[in-house]
Order: C-alpha cells, then structure tokens, then sequence
C-alpha cells in the first residue's frame, strides 16, 4: 500500500517540490517514524512533533505522563510485564470486569472487555486482543484497566502552535459506539455544567501542555455517569474523522488552522474569542450489517442517492468579544442570540455509486453531518436527513442510526457508551411484514418495467404498436410471488392491466386478500415509481438489484432477484422476487444450507483453523478465527459433532457464504 510507504511518499514530495505533508486521519497521522523521516527531509510534517506522537501513542506511557502532570487516569495497569498469568493476576487486582487495551491502539482495534472472572475467558481474550493489535499496529502489547459500568465517552479538541498558545475548541460527546467504535459524535456534550466544560477543557490544555504539543489534537476521557468524575483516556495526534462537528459550532476550519499552525503562525484566536453555537451532529455511514453484529459488508454500490447539502463547510460565526468576567473555559451560549442560524446539512462523501467496498479498509462509506439552533432541532435535520440518504448494493446503518436518532432515550441524552446493548430490544424491533400497499407498489413495479408500452411510430401497425400479441386477448395479467429476505412466508400479488397506466390489484397474505381497484400507476424513471393507492399520491424509489450471475437461482434468496423500496417516511425495504418454478428447475438447489455447517458471514481472511478433519467439538468450541477490514470475528461450532471436511487454510481470502467447516452432528 502506497500509504504506508514512507519512501514513496517522500520520493514524491522530492519530485513535486511539496513543502509539507498532510497526513489524513489514518495510515502514517500517528507515525513518529514518518514524522521524524519528513523533518530530516526538510518537509514539514503538518502535525504534532515526533516526541509527542510516541508519548501519547503509547497509551501506558502517555497515562504516566497524564498523572504526572495531574490528569485522572482510570485505575489499572499500564506495566511492560506481558506475561498472561502475571496480567490475569493484575485483573483480580483491579477487579472485573476489566477492559485489555492495545497501548498503540485506536479505532477500537486490540480491545475487549472481560467480564468473566476465568483465567480460560481472560487468556482467550487477551490473545485475541494481542493478535488484532498486532495486526493492526505491529505492536501486541496490552495494558488493563477497570471498566466503568456506564461510562460516556466525552473528547476536547485542543489546538497548540509554536508560540506557547493552546487553546479548547470545546468538547464532543462520542458515547454510542459499537465493535467500540464510534458511529454518532454530537458537539457539544449534553447535559454538562459550564463549570464541568471548563474543568474538561482545562485538564485537556493540561494534557496537551504535558507533552509540548503542537497542532490539532483530541484529549479523550471516560466520564462515569453514575460519579459526574472523568478520567484521561488516551490522545489522539491527528485531526479525528469526527472534527466537522466542531467545525459546526465553532464555524472555524480546523485544516486551516493546521496549515496556519504548520506554516508558524500564532493560532488565529484566543480561548476568550472561540465561539460556540447551537449543536450539531455526525452520522457515520457504514458498510455493515446492524442485525449481523455490526459485521462490515463489502461489494459494489449498485445505487446511491443522498439529500441535498446546504454547506459544503460550516457556517461561519462572529468572533467573541473578550469577556473579563467570565473564565475563558466557560463559553458563552448567548453570544449568538441575535444571529440566525438556519439548519444546514453538510455530506462527506468517500464513495460514489458504482464504487467497490473491500474489504481491507475501514467500511465508512460517507458521514452526515447537521447543525441546528439546539439539540433538538440539530436531530429533527439528522433524522430527515438519514431518511433521504439510499444505499443499495451493500448492507449499510442507516436504517440503524434512523432508529438510534428517534429512540426517546437517545432524544433525552441519555448517554453511555454501553447504549446499544443497553436499549437492543428498542433499537432492533421486529421486522414488521410489510403493508399490502408496499407489496402492491413491487409488483407494480415489475409489471412496468417487464412490460413497457414504446411510442407509437409514424406507421402504425400491431406489429410495431404493441409490446406483446395474446391470442387469447390483449389483456395484461401478471402473478408476482414476493418475500422478505430470510423469511419463508410468500405474498402472492395479482396485477391487471384494466387500461394503459391503471391496474387492478390483489395483494395475498397470511392475513387475508387485499384489493386495490383502478390504481394509476406509471415509472417516472428506471427507480421511481409514481401510483395513486387509496387516493394517496405516492412517489417511491425502487431499485433492483439482480441476483449474482454467477449463481444458478435456488430457493434460497441469495440467488434471487431483490428490489430495495425506500418509501416516503418509511425505513428501507428489501423484497425477494421469487423466480418461476421453470426457472428453479433449471437451476437446482444447489445452495441449500447444509446443517452443520460454519460459512464465512463476511468476505475475510482466514486467520487460524483450530479443527482437522476428524477431530471432535462441542458446542460453542472456537472452530475458525477470521478477519475483516482490521476486525476478528471468531466462529464456534453450532453443534456438538466430529469435523468432516476444512473448506479453507490459513491466510486464505474466502467470500462470504463460503462453507468453511462441516460438522456432523453426534449424539
């Protein structure tokens, strides 16, 4: 990879004459290796310096540092001792459950919570953090820590520049994470007193002081709900994916700030000066399936529409006047009373359609970034603007953070970072069968697009005017067989052409016939079906998306053809076409799930086989480990049985739905 190699990357700049390198978010932002490479170049790297990305990139160091210079740090331990018995020893110490924590972590990468008192349960996660960090960081060396039962994950953003001035740019609230990584970020932190903000903001200046920092960088704390005391986590010496929340309530350009920074310039405004106006938030748009875990998902983005932003950057704020009554670190909330603050939605893309996501790079497809007046308004824009935001071709979250931004717990800031599992039920509800009109819309759908009507030509003839001759008459009837995905219930739809552009329908389920007669229907484009169904005007966007090709079609729904219905005000739906039975016949089943038997449930690379052929497992047995975009997923037997065939070997790429273990079941 091309990003990770610092020779090339300084070749380049030697040919092209660059001055200075910005190094993103991921990849060489953290590498004091490549900091220290660009300066003996007489490149400016434009970030902090190579002493301070070691210290803070070591999270036990950085946390000896931290408590030197008088930041909390959360109990735990931060030694070079990697001996499995001497840090299980450590963690009854400390007390369970603990968190195992990379020391050159981030992303959630090299991390696992262990609440199980075992030495069985504490030696498996550790060597399975120690592996994913190794990885990820070429460095498998842990530190272990208490984990506070509810905590929030609450991070300053400081800025420091080579004349001694550092300053806040306030904080972020990042606490709803999953796989602990973050999903929502919002600015700023609910719910805090303005004497809590200034001790936040004051101990992250601390922090940065600590290590002579220069440039932008994000001091990170757990905030114990249940106590209101916050403690240092780690600190981040890049610009986080996460900023344009920041940039949102402050209405300043952070990259701008690092190339003032980076050129030695004094920061452009003093702590009294740095604005903070009305809230925001960021969705980060996955390739992920929610209801899988959260496991990524990878393949082609075979359609991909997205609402209109009003900003590409964030709205820009008056400076504040100086304030010489009021502590620096305490903002004003009012100083912007008088301006109006329109909403504004801003979008970062990194995909277009047609684009492939693979699956060595983190799955983020785009971030959704509102501001509003306050919180509540800065959600109403967020949840609008999820709901005009369509993916088709990959699983993706946005039906997930559509649910996760109206859930009233969620809406009443109740924060922690343990939020998903906390609210699951509420978060992950059951999938309704979906209504007769929907179906309706489908066949619909199908029937339009399978039997369009050309224009009439100059010489009118049967032969040229109509699409098809029925001997029988020229009656358009169509049977379309429907069904959710995964689900064995069909819905039979019966459509009727009565007259060019209206249709009788019948739509059957377990529940009984529904009839919708004379409904108006016509396709205004290849996806948007424009109908009329109890005198309701509707304009859905329906994508198809066919089967593999390289898959003869079966009965089970991976070999058929699905159509992606994104309903006005309604979260996506996917439905199943069913192919006719000629069609089956000549295809064969040739994918029916064998009991038993382990599949890849993502593309990944196979990590570590720990079954031969022949050998015996019980249920719940760790059979393969697997890895995806830096992320282990460890599969276990399903079934107490004897091995009977390894579909894959160490270091071998497998495509999802790949069968890697059969297991035969025994008694």
């Amino acid at each position: 990879m091309l990003q990770l190699r610092i020779d090339k990357i300084v070749e380049v700049c030697r040919r092209s004459g660059a001055q200075a390198v910005h190094p993103g978010y991921g990849f060489l932002s953290e590498n004091s290796t490549f900091a220290e490479k660009l300066a003996e170049e007489g490149i400016i790297f434009i970030g902090p310096p190579a002493s301070a990305i070691v210290s803070m990139g070591s999270k036990s160091e950085s946390k000896n540092i931290m408590s030197a210079a008088g930041v909390p740090c959360v109990p735990g331990y931060h030694g070079h001792d990697q001996d499995p018995a001497f840090l299980y020893r450590q963690s009854q110490d400390i007390g369970f459950p603990v968190l195992i924590k990379a020391i050159h972590g981030g992303g959630g990468k090299g991390m696992r919570i262990v609440s199980d008192t075992s030495e069985a349960a504490f030696y498996e996660a550790l060597s399975s953090a120690q592996r994913e960090s190794l990885k990820a960081f070429g460095n498998d060396i842990v530190l272990i820590e208490k984990y506070i039962e509810r905590p929030r994950h609450v991070e300053v953003q400081v800025f420091a520049d080579t004349h001694g001035n550092i300053v806040s740019l306030w904080e972020r609230d990042c606490s709803v994470q999953r796989r602990n990584q973050k999903i929502i970020e919002e600015a700023p932190a609910p719910g805090l007193s303005s004497e809590l903000r200034a001790d936040l903001s004051s101990k992250a200046i601390a922090a940065a002081k600590a290590v002579k920092y220069v440039g932008a960088g994000t001091v990170e704390f757990i905030f114990d709900t249940d106590t209101e005391k916050f403690y240092f986590m780690e600190m981040n010496t890049r610009l986080q994916v996460e900023h344009p929340v920041t940039e949102m309530v402050t209405g300043l350009d952070l990259v701008d700030w690092q190339l003032q920074v980076a050129a030695g310039n004094p920061l452009p405004l003093t702590q009294a000066s740095i604005p903070l106006v009305g809230h925001a938030f960021e969705a980060r748009i996955y390739a992920e399936n929610p209801r899988n875990k959260f496991l990524p998902d990878s393949g082609s983005l075979l359609y991909l529409s997205t609402p209109s932003p009003t900003h590409t950057f964030a709205p820009e704020y008056s400076s504040i006047a100086a304030r010489p009554t009021v502590s620096d670190l305490q903002p004003s909330l009012t100083s912007h009373d008088s301006t109006t603050i329109n909403p504004s939605l801003r979008i970062e893309q990194g995909f277009l359609q047609g684009s492939q996501i693979g699956v060595f790079y983190d799955p983020m497809i785009a971030k959704v970034v509102v501001h509003g007046k306050d919180r509540t308004e800065a959600l109403r824009m967020l949840r609008q603007a999820l709901s005009e935001y369509h993916v088709v071709g990959v699983s993706t979250n946005v039906d997930f953070l559509q649910t996760l931004a109206g859930n009233p717990s969620f809406v009443n800031a109740e924060l922690e970072t343990g939020f998903i599992p906390k609210y699951f039920e509420e978060l992950f509800p059951a999938i309704e069968e979906p209504k007769p009109e929907l179906l309706a819309q489908a066949a619909l759908f199908i029937a339009l697009r399978d039997h369009t009507t050309p224009p009439p030509p100059s010489n009118v003839s049967p032969w040229t005017s109509l699409t098809s001759r029925r001997f029988g008459g020229d009656e358009y009837e169509r049977t379309i067989t429907l069904q959710t995905d995964g689900a064995e219930e069909h819905f039979i739809v019966h459509v009727v052409s009565i007259a060019p552009g209206y249709f009788n329908i019948t739509v059957s389920t377990s529940a009984g016939s529904t009839a919708f007669p004379s409904v108006a229907a016509s396709l205004s484009s290849p996806t948007t079906l424009c109908s009329t169904i109890n005198a309701q005007s509707l304009n859905t966007t329906i994508v198809s998306q066919p089967p593999p090709s390289t898959v003869p079609v079966s009965t089970n729904p991976t070999t058929m053809e699905r159509l992606h219905i994104f309903a006005c005000g309604h979260h996506k739906t996917t439905l199943v076409v069913s192919p006719p039975n000629w069609l089956l016949s000549l295809g064969g089943d040739v994918l029916s799930a064998t009991k038993g038997a382990l599949k890849a449930p993502m593309p990944s690379l196979v990590v570590d086989v720990r079954v031969k052929v022949g050998d015996r497992v019980e249920a719940g047995q760790t059979v393969i480990v697997l890895e995806s975009m830096k992320t282990e997923t460890v599969l276990r037997a399903n079934t107490a049985g004897i091995v009977k065939a390894i579909g894959c070997k160490n270091g071998e790429m497998v495509e999802e739905g790949r069968e890697l273990v059969d297991i035969e079941k025994s008694d």
